[in-house]
């Protein structure tokens, strides 16, 4: 075993999870698979129904913009005591929005209005739940089963990614609606097993928040609550409401900023995230311009998504064994390389080959960072930095496509693969020189 591990980290390793822990995996994965199922097939349906191609980014544009922007407002009310609420809410008001789009596509041609009304309905709902949800690992598992936990949420996502899609591809062939209601369903479930949780997913104070002796987060969270108690103990005018808004949303973030272990976890995934999306477009030109149609990149995603999904499946063992740190580093190094071959892939088989590889290596670090961030955080800010972490991955991915496009028309297909390969290379060069403060931070 690594130095850091424990002999209750292996007692947590062969411990079974609890009830509640096993029905947030069963309320992420039944959500994973619902939306990746209608989210296949929804560009199909829009495009069907004499949309053009420029409506359906529109509105894969808004519904990313709008994630980022209300999964902030949604983390206050979810870190306040209200997590599980806006979670079975959320996921209700999903059901319903894909309920009516099942009817509507059942009915034969649906106005443009009414199902993009209800689809952003849904992604809005999906953005405060996922928002709410962060920080629930933290609540319901002890910090040992941490790692497992996470893992084998990563392992869900990374199943639907393969299921989802040949899951809605069959359903749209029976019947345009079943996917969508496949999507309602899922919804449904996911609200089902939140009520049926048993944990009020409340978090408890900490009995020495006031005190900031502890570092970066006891100093937000006191700061926090010092300036929520000041009205009532000074007689300073009380600060109008978008000023308590205004620190209420900025506590996730002053966390991020003081504390370095956060801010690595911010740079690493933005970037690694923001590289694959810019890495498969990049594919997607290159295939495109080489006259492959769809189904190499069906075989792509395919391969990346098993990939994906081995590599949650073992990132506790192997995380056990390397060490979290020197996992960190060798990983950031071995992407630049996988990167690098990305220029010269020329067919489907070497880019899935490569692709795996390095969806393989992601979950390793995915889960070393993800666990550790949960330790790092104090349960009442889980889901307000969670919404930064997120904010900053989604912002990378979706400026991801449109800086790929922009290299491949002005420079070339390789372009994106060998600016990404750069971005890695600097990556992985600052991983290296902090080593030893994730040493101590990891251990």
């Amino acid at each position: 075993m690594a130095p850091g591990t424990t002999a209750a980290d292996r007692r947590a390793a062969r411990r079974p999870l609890s009830r509640d822990v096993r029905l947030f995996w069963w309320a992420s994965a039944s959500d994973a698979l619902g939306t990746q199922a209608s989210g296949v097939v929804l560009p199909l349906l829009l495009l069907g129904l004499g949309h053009s191609a420029a409506t359906v980014g529109l509105v894969a544009g808004v519904s990313t913009a709008a994630g980022l922007l209300l999964a902030p407002l949604a983390a206050v009310p979810a870190d306040r005591g209200a997590r599980k609420p806006v979670m079975f809410w959320s996921a209700m008001v999903s059901a319903l929005a894909m309920a009516g789009v099942t009817a509507a596509v059942a009915t034969g041609e649906p106005p443009l209005a009414l199902v993009l009304g209800a689809v952003l309905v849904e992604r809005f709902s999906t953005a405060v739940y996922e928002a709410a949800a962060a920080g629930t690992v933290a609540l319901i598992a002890p910090p040992a089963d941490c790692p497992r936990v996470v893992a084998g949420l990563s392992a869900g996502d990374q199943g639907a990614l393969i299921l989802g899609p040949a899951l809605g591809g069959a359903l749209y062939q029976v019947t345009r609606a079943l996917p969508f209601l496949a999507d309602a369903v899922s919804y449904a479930v996911a609200a089902g097993c939140v009520r049926a949780l048993s944990s009020d997913l409340r978090p408890e104070r900490r009995p020495d928040a006031g005190s900031v002796a502890g570092g970066p987060a006891e100093a937000v969270e006191a700061t926090a609550d010092a300036a929520a108690a000041a009205p009532a103990i000074s007689p300073a005018p009380r600060p109008g409401p978008l000023r308590r808004m205004r620190d209420e949303l900025g506590a996730g973030l002053a966390l991020v900023r003081t504390s370095p272990f956060l801010r690595l976890v911010l740079t690493w995934t933005a970037t690694v995230n923001g590289v694959i999306v810019a890495l498969y477009y990049g594919a997607v030109f290159t295939l495109q311009k080489g006259g492959h149609g769809g189904a190499p990149m069906g075989l792509v995603l395919a391969l990346s998504g098993a990939a994906g999904l081995i590599g949650s499946l073992a990132a506790p063992r192997v995380v056990g064994r390397i060490g979290a740190a020197r996992l960190l580093v060798t990983v950031s190094w071995l992407l630049v390389p996988l990167a690098a071959g990305l220029a010269t892939a020329d067919g489907p088989w070497t880019y899935g080959a490569l692709f795996g590889v390095f969806c393989l290596l992601m979950p390793l670090v995915a889960v070393v960072l993800q666990s550790r961030a949960l330790r790092e955080t104090p349960p009442s800010l889980q889901a307000r930095t969670g919404a930064v972490l997120a904010s900053a991955v989604g912002g990378s991915a979706a400026l991801a496509p449109v800086l790929a496009g922009v290299f491949v028309t002005r420079v070339g297909t390789a372009a994106p693969a060998l600016v990404c390969a750069g971005l890695l290379t600097a990556l992985a060069w600052r991983t290296t020189v902090v080593r030893s403060r994730l040493t101590e931070a990891t251990a």
